[in-house]
């Protein structure tokens, strides 16, 4: 019961991402959108690995990796147009 939870809420978190993303409201650039979509996929991840699914712990690793760096950008500063 503890992992159809858990796989319910991570799919739950990718959905909402993807549906916020197709009606305009989140975007790929948006730290909502990626946390949402990297918890999902960890949640989803630790669920796959828990039963050794090889296709879905690919899937969900490479899901969570690629919702990282612009989590990372996100939080720097944006860069100033130079002067002059």
């Amino acid at each position: 019961m503890f992992y159809q939870i858990l796989s319910l809420t991570g799919a739950a978190l990718i959905l909402l991402a993807y549906v916020a993303n197709q009606r305009g409201r989140l975007g790929p650039r948006n730290a909502t959108y990626n946390v949402m979509n990297l918890v999902g996929a960890l949640l989803l991840l630790w669920v796959a690995v828990a039963d050794w699914r090889w296709g879905f712990i690919l899937l969900e690793a490479v899901w969570a990796l690629v919702s990282i760096p612009p989590l990372l950008r996100s939080g720097r500063p944006a860069s100033r147009p130079a002067s002059g």
